[in-house]
């Protein structure tokens, strides 16, 4: 009887990580598709499902990195975007929105943690202590729950600017994607780099040359992209030409990152249309961040 037990066990298990398998696989349908809404109806269901399963396997690694990045871009695609959209006509309406995106953000952060000290005990507390050091003992392989883990790091605390402890960890971010990008630059064909346009801007310390910094990984993220991808252009335009002043090329970038081709790149299709949305809504707002072109 309690073989019979600890065989359906067993084989519980081997159905649960299998099922895990193809679940932390099946990002890709996800980011095929040509249909945001679509996709923002059905995520949710997926995520539930992603965590209803790490209940029954708490320490599958791909699972739990594949549920960290489903949180963080469910986070930015669908609640983040409608939260800055919304403020712009009520701020008061947007707060709860903005409360949600903040605590999905650290939930996906969460994961990623949990993804990251399957390998290493207590990695979460090494990490508070010394960060950099903690960051090394990650390998090559982990790259990607790095680079999730601090996005969703990050992402939380550029919407939680009134709350001093976690602008706090930012050194802790610093960390994680320096140690990212030591490991894998090319992860997602330059997602790193992407996202370092926007860090370098905000990083401690010299601020002068922050500008420069981000223009090398703008460049090499349009590099290892081949120019298919929207979020580099959009995010120095955010990022670099606002603080800049730079109006002709805010308006240049924006517009670069609307003529990518959504259907030529199958992979980036879902990522290049809400980026694209983004896009967009950042140019209806250029008089808001810039003084009117001289005539």
């Amino acid at each position: 009887m309690v073989m019979l037990l600890s065989s359906g066990c067993s084989v519980k298990k081997l159905a649960v990580n299998r099922l895990g398998d193809a679940l932390a696989g099946s990002g890709t349908t996800f980011a095929s598709d040509d249909d945001p809404e679509l996709v923002k109806a059905a995520v949710p269901f997926s995520l539930k499902l992603m965590e209803s399963l790490l209940e029954e396997s708490p320490n599958h690694k791909r699972l739990l990195t594949a549920t960290a990045s489903g949180f963080t871009q469910y986070a930015f695609a669908f609640v983040h975007q409608d939260a800055d959209e919304l403020q712009e006509v009520d701020m008061e309406a947007a707060r709860p929105l903005r409360d949600r995106v903040r605590r999905l953000y650290l939930r996906a952060r969460d994961y990623g943690l949990r993804a990251l000290e399957v390998r290493r005990q207590e990695f979460s507390a090494r990490l508070r202590r010394d960060p950099k050091n903690a960051a090394k003992e990650c390998r090559r392989d982990e790259a990607g729950v790095l680079y999730w883990t601090a996005v969703s790091w990050a992402a939380a605390i550029s919407v939680s600017k009134d709350d001093p402890n976690l602008v706090a960890d930012l050194a802790l971010v610093e960390a994680l994607i320096d140690r990212a990008l030591e490991l894998d630059e090319t992860f997602d064909r330059g997602a790193i780099h992407s996202f370092l346009i926007t860090y370098e801007m905000s990083r401690q310390g010299d601020t002068e040359k922050a500008a420069e910094r981000a223009t090398r990984h703008f460049n090499r993220a349009m590099e290892l992209s081949g120019g298919q991808l929207a979020g580099p252009l959009v995010n120095y335009a955010e990022a670099v030409c606002i603080p800049r002043e730079d109006r002709a090329g805010f308006e240049k970038l924006l517009e670069r990152a609307l003529a990518v081709d959504v259907q030529s790149n199958r992979q980036s299709r879902l990522v290049n249309l809400l980026m694209q949305r983004r896009a967009r809504w950042l140019l209806g707002r250029i008089d808001k961040y810039f003084l009117p072109p001289a005539p």
